[in-house]
């Protein structure tokens, strides 16, 4: 048998600026899957995506391995330096497949549902920063030790601080009460003592395929000093209430694949894995 691509459609553009495409598998000229590509630019860079891969017809005869790496040539000749693939928890096949063609799982995508307001704990508050300026020393700070994080997920220098220029990590406005972001530092009830850590919280990121609105835990940090006190549940329990008091319910955040104890504090507060992102460079 003979298995080969086939454009189904014109190629057509991203909202981001990049380039999409979906493609046919055939076996022996006959239908049997479908596959899409998509590239879009960021920060002078292409970053590939497999964003729809399935096999309609004859699974298990490596069909699925030929479409992915069908694929990622067709990224590599529109210029693109790496590809991910977001693969749904539920879909182990899938997962199993982007092992097999060497994928890196890079990030975890965790959300939960919410009903109840958390009390926080007794002796802690929370206040916005008072400077703006002070806000964006913070970022800057902050910036590379994401980027680091980033390198460490499987992205080179170059491609973490492109993405890190071009995604929602990007500066926050220099307005800490600005509509649409969310940033609280945590001190003692008194305000005395502290900052303890600092949550930064978008109530409301995007809506859901359901309409629901979904708020997104952009940034928990504990500062050094305190860590393994609990400040970091502490936060995310302030997040709860953040995204409650904007009439949100449905609260998610990433978190890198090898953050094992941010991973366990989520899923120890009812988190639970909804897509895991694995990356491969081209």
């Amino acid at each position: 048998m003979t298995t080969t691509l086939r454009p189904e459609g014109p190629e057509t553009p991203t909202a981001a600026g990049g380039r999409t495409r979906r493609w046919l598998i055939l076996s022996n000229g006959r239908p049997v899957g479908a596959v899409r590509t998509t590239a879009d630019p960021q920060g002078g860079q292409l970053f590939g995506r497999i964003s729809e891969l399935e096999v309609t017809e004859g699974r298990g005869r490596g069909r699925g391995t030929f479409g992915g790496l069908a694929a990622e040539e067709v990224l590599r000749t529109w210029g693109c330096t790496r590809v991910d693939v977001a693969v749904p928890e539920s879909a182990a096949a899938a997962r199993g497949l982007a092992a097999t063609l060497g994928y890196t799982e890079r990030a975890l995508a965790m959300s939960k549902p919410l009903v109840d307001v958390p009390e926080l704990p007794v002796g802690l508050s929370a206040r916005p920063f008072d400077d703006p300026a002070e806000l964006r020393a913070w970022y800057e700070e902050s910036a590379d030790d994401y980027v680091r994080m980033m390198v460490g997920s499987g992205l080179t220098e170059e491609q973490a601080r492109a993405r890190m220029a071009a995604g929602p990590q990007s500066p926050p406005p220099p307005d800490p009460e600005a509509p649409g972001m969310v940033v609280r530092r945590l001190y003692g009830a008194d305000g005395g003592e502290g900052p303890y850590g600092l949550l930064w919280l978008q109530p409301r990121l995007r809506d859901q395929p359901d309409g629901e609105p979904l708020a997104w835990v952009m940034k928990v940090e504990v500062s050094p000093a305190h860590q393994g006190q609990g400040h970091g549940r502490t936060l995310m329990l302030l997040a709860e209430r953040e995204c409650l008091a904007a009439g949100v319910r449905h609260l998610g955040l990433n978190v890198f694949a090898g953050n094992e104890v941010a991973i366990r504090l989520y899923t120890s507060l009812g988190y639970r894995v909804t897509e895991r992102v694995y990356g491969k460079q081209l």
